[in-house]
C-alpha cells in the first residue's frame, strides 16, 4: 500500500501531530509506505510532483510543532480547470498512490471529494481553528487558537482598567464565532459580537456608556465575520482562484469609528490576525491531532475512502465527505454557550 498525505487550507496547530499519528499508524499497523505531498494540492498539480518519504525517523519529534512539516496552500484548486484536474490525476498515478489522507477544512474537504469522484480516493481530517466544518463537533486547532485569543483579551483588559478606554478584540473564524464565543466567556469579555447574530450599534454604545459610570473600561471580543444589523460584512482582500477568495477582517476598525463619537472613553481596536493560527499546539489539540490521525489510517487499512474522520457525542466516528463538502457549521441559535452568555450578563450587540 503507497499512501499520500498533505495538508491543504491555512495552517493551523496540531498539523504535525496528525501527519505523526498517519505515518506510523500506517507503517506499523499495515507495512504501508507513506508519501508526503509539499505544499498541500500544489504539490500535485505541478508538472513534476512534489514530495518527500515520511518514514519512522522524518515524523518522529513533531507532535509539538506548530504550521506543517509539509507545507500548505490555501490557493491551489486542482478542480479548477479540466487541465488541471487531469495533471493531478496523473501525477497520482505516476507516483502509485493506492489513497491519500486529506488534512484541511471545508474548501480541502470539497476538493477531495471531487477528485474521489474522478478515481483519486480520499480520506480526511478536519483541520481548522474555525471550528466550521459540519458533522464535527470539534476540529484539532481551535483549542490552541481560543486559547491565544483568551489571552491576547486578558492582555488589553490590563489596559483597558489602567486608561479607562474601551478596547475591541477582533478575532479568526470567518463566518463562525465559535472562537469569538469561546474566548469572549474565558476572558470574561463585557461585550460578544458574532458573525450569527447582527448587533445593533445603538446597543453596544449603550453598554459602553452604562460601563463607563460604573467601571469606566469595556472589553469588546468581536469575530472578524460579525456585521451591524443592515451592514456589510468587513473584506479584507480577495483572492483569485482560491476556494475561499473572500477574506475577512478590519471589523473591529468599523466598529472602533462606530462607537468613538458616542463615548468618553478612548476607543482602541486591536486585530488578533496569524497568531491565532501559530505557535504549539495545546495538550488537548495534539492528543485530538493524534487520535484524528490514528482513526484516518483505520479507514484508510479498512478501505473507507470518501469518508472524513470526525468527532461527535466525545466519540470519534466518520461521514461521507459529501455531508461536508462547501458547507459551515455555524452557532445554532439555542447554543447552551449564548443561553449562558446572556444570562450571565455578557451583551450580544442585541437590542
Amino acid at each position: 500500500m503507497r499512501i499520500g498525505v498533505l495538508t491543504g487550507g491555512g495552517d493551523c496547530p496540531g498539523l504535525n501531530a496528525v501527519i505523526r499519528a498517519v505515518a506510523k499508524s500506517l507503517m506499523r499497523q499495515c507495512g504501508a509506505e507513506v508519501i508526503g505531498i509539499e505544499d498541500g494540492f500544489a504539490g500535485l498539480m505541478d508538472e513534476s510532483p512534489r514530495t518527500r518519504a515520511l518514514d519512522w525517523r522524518s515524523v518522529s519529534g513533531i507532535a509539538h510543532r506548530g504550521g506543517t512539516i509539509l507545507g500548505t496552500s490555501n490557493t491551489a484548486n486542482p478542480l479548477r480547470s479540466p487541465a488541471d484536474t487531469e495533471r493531478t490525476l496523473a501525477n497520482a498515478r505516476a507516483l502509485s498512490l493506492d489513497g491519500l489522507v486529506v488534512i484541511g477544512g471545508d474548501g480541502s474537504m470539497s476538493i477531495a471529494h471531487g477528485l474521489t469522484a474522478h478515481g483519486l480516493r480520499s480520506v480526511g481530517v478536519p483541520k481548522t481553528i474555525d471550528n466550521d466544518i459540519m458533522d464535527c463537533e470539534r476540529s484539532f486547532g481551535f483549542d490552541t487558537a481560543v486559547a491565544t485569543a483568551t489571552d491576547g483579551l486578558m492582555r488589553v483588559e490590563t489596559t483597558a482598567m489602567s486608561h479607562s478606554r474601551v478596547m475591541i478584540v477582533e478575532t479568526m473564524g470567518r463566518h463562525a464565532g465559535w472562537i469569538a464565543l469561546e474566548a469572549g466567556l474565558a476572558a470574561a469579555a463585557d461585550i460578544v459580537l458574532l458573525p450569527e447574530i447582527d448587533h445593533a450599534v445603538e446597543a453596544v454604545i449603550a453598554v459602553c456608556r452604562e460601563r463607563e459610570a460604573k467601571q469606566r473600561y469595556t472589553v469588546i471580543c468581536i469575530g472578524e465575520g460579525a456585521k451591524a444589523r443592515g451592514a456589510d460584512l468587513t473584506v479584507q482582500s480577495r483572492v483569485s482562484g482560491s476556494p475561499d477568495p473572500v477574506r475577512l477582517g478590519g471589523v473591529a476598525h468599523v466598529l472602533r469609528e462606530q462607537l468613538q463619537p458616542h463615548l468618553k472613553s478612548e476607543v482602541r481596536a486591536t486585530v488578533l490576525g496569524h497568531v491565532q493560527r501559530g505557535g504549539q499546539p495545546t495538550p488537548f489539540d495534539r492528543v485530538l491531532a493524534t487520535r484524528y490521525g490514528h482513526h484516518a489510517a483505520q479507514l484508510v487499512a479498512a478501505g473507507r475512502f470518501g469518508e472524513m474522520v470526525t468527532l461527535q457525542g466525545g466519540e470519534l466516528r466518520s461521514v461521507p465527505m459529501a455531508r461536508v463538502a462547501n458547507r459551515q457549521r455555524t452557532i445554532p441559535a439555542d447554543h447552551p454557550l449564548l443561553v449562558t452568555a446572556r444570562e450571565i450578563g455578557v451583551s450580544l450587540g442585541e437590542g
